[in-house]
């Protein structure tokens, strides 16, 4: 099957993703900014989308301007307004239309460790909260025997809609949230992002690797530690794989300075 993403150059989706950023910063009233990265004089917004759009700039400074930009806009504030974007998007037409709610995302907005997940499920579309159901309640115990509390982390999903009976999110649906996944993590610029089961991990990595042979070691993503362990849904399913993920949260504990409780 053929997908958007098909069509895409690297370019070209770094210029969408760009677009997307730039139409943020405009409502939250940040009206010019750097022509170019090391230039003090500013240029409308609107030029700035433009000149994207014709393609006489290069969507790579876009989007290095727009993260420079996004330092001056608080946290929450600019989450809420990427949010406002998540629920008024029907890119997914199929998933847009079974859809109870969008689900963006919980917790501190300036977290330490963001916990990665795949899509929302019946509970999550219902409440519009990640990781509500079973499956949350789980992943709430693994955080607080970490010594944390919900609050303390924040918690996402790679797409923001419930698929049908629950299945993987398609490539192209995932696709088509990146560009949110992405703002969120730059927002909160997380030090470490733990990616809870294969889906996740397989694309915020952007690899086909199993979860067996990803975890129990720290990757890269941007900048950011990346540990990828199993979803809690599998562990409710397998229960002799929690040993194997409290390893893991162990191993993600030292590294972050955190006595490892006993």
């Amino acid at each position: 099957m053929t997908t958007e993403k098909d069509h895409l150059s690297p370019q070209r989706r770094v210029r969408k993703i760009a677009i997307q950023r730039l139409e943020s910063y405009r409502r939250a009233g940040i009206t010019h900014w750097p022509r170019a990265l090391d230039s003090t004089t500013p240029v409308g917004l609107a030029a700035v989308t433009d000149e994207i759009v014709d393609e006489t700039v290069v969507a790579e400074t876009a989007t290095e301007g727009a993260k420079e930009m996004s330092a001056k806009i608080d946290p929450a504030a600019a989450l809420n307004i990427i949010e406002q974007e998540v629920r008024a998007c029907e890119r997914c037409g199929e998933l847009a239309a079974g859809r109870t709610q969008t689900v963006f995302g919980d917790g501190n907005p300036q977290a330490r460790l963001c916990f990665l997940g795949e899509a929302p499920g019946r509970d999550e579309d219902r409440q519009g909260v990640p990781f509500v159901g079973r499956a949350g309640k789980l992943l709430n115990d693994i955080i607080q025997a970490c010594t944390w509390q919900r609050e303390d982390v924040y918690i996402l999903n790679v797409i923001k809609c419930r698929p049908p009976e629950n299945r993987n999110p398609a490539p192209e649906e995932a696709e088509n949230c990146r560009g949110f996944l992405q703002r969120q993590l730059e927002t909160i610029k997380p030090e470490y992002i733990c990616c809870l089961g294969t889906v996740a991990a397989q694309n915020l990595l952007d690899t086909k690797e199993t979860i067996g042979r990803l975890r129990g070691q720290f990757h890269e993503y941007q900048g950011i530690k990346v540990l990828a362990t199993y979803h809690p849904a599998y562990l409710l399913r397998n229960p002799s794989a929690k040993q194997q993920v409290w390893d893991d949260m162990q191993m993600l504990m030292r590294d972050m300075g955190i006595s490892i409780p006993k």
